[in-house]
């Protein structure tokens, strides 16, 4: 969908469909992949790995600290994260993937919101990363999503987004072909920097990952040696928030 077609949308459009894809969300996302021979969950694994390394170099001790998954839908990345952190929370537009997120990982704290103004206070959470969920957002709402994800991080805090890349041509075929991301609207990494920098970040870095499938040691060191060239399926931003 292109961008003016995309800001005819609203969030609570947007939460519906997700209300509606919750039940069989992950084949849908399945069948999307299976071209590429590798289930949703490979790469589940390969982003969370990519969350608690960044943490790691970010935080003395990622035990200590509280994260909030921004968009968590069905808590996908939580099972791996369970004991990780401080608290981990998560909060998503779709009450029933809220639902069905608290019934797997009653570890994890969640909530529901509009899509506009998160319920937590000012500087609660120490770290909060989004997956692959600013491209469901209204583009019109982008720098609003990121001044609120700015509020509730801590001086010093980090920010991690993961998105996919729109100049690889596997990714787009994916995104064309995906019933749920029929309505997506791909950011350019370039395009999400300024809109942290803009923000009040500092830092603002991006790099791309799944150039190759990073499994075993050496593909994932290949992987990481390509971060920096434009071809990864995906890429992930991080972000200090100033202290």
């Amino acid at each position: 969908m292109s961008e003016s077609d995309r800001r005819q949308i609203t969030q609570a459009q947007v939460a519906k469909d997700f209300d509606d894809v919750a039940g069989d969300y992950e084949d849908k996302i399945n069948a999307a992949l299976s071209f590429g021979g590798r289930e949703h969950a490979f790469y589940i694994d390969v982003k969370r790995e990519h969350i608690l390394r960044l943490a790691r170099d970010h935080f003395t001790d990622i035990g200590s600290i509280d994260v909030l998954d921004l968009g968590c839908g069905l808590g996908a990345y939580h099972a791996g994260l369970e004991g990780k952190f401080g608290e981990l929370h998560g909060i998503d537009v779709s009450a029933y993937s809220v639902e069905l997120a608290a019934r797997r990982h009653p570890f994890v704290r969640y909530a529901t919101f509009d899509g506009e103004r998160l319920p937590y206070a000012d500087g609660e959470f120490s770290l909060a990363f989004t997956v692959c969920v600013m491209h469901h957002v209204p583009p019109p709402q982008w720098a609003a999503f990121v001044a609120e994800m700015r509020r509730v991080i801590k001086p010093g805090g980090l920010a991690l987004v993961f998105e996919h890349n729109p100049y690889n041509p596997a990714t787009q075929y994916i995104v064309k072909t995906c019933e749920i991301d029929k309505d997506a609207v791909l950011l350019r990494p370039g395009r999400l920097r300024r809109l942290f920098a803009r923000a009040g970040f500092d830092d603002v870095h991006t790099r791309t990952i799944i150039s190759v499938p990073p499994a075993g040691p050496f593909l994932t060191g290949l992987d990481s040696l390509l971060g920096h060239l434009p071809f990864g399926a995906q890429y992930y931003l991080s972000a200090r928030k100033p202290s």
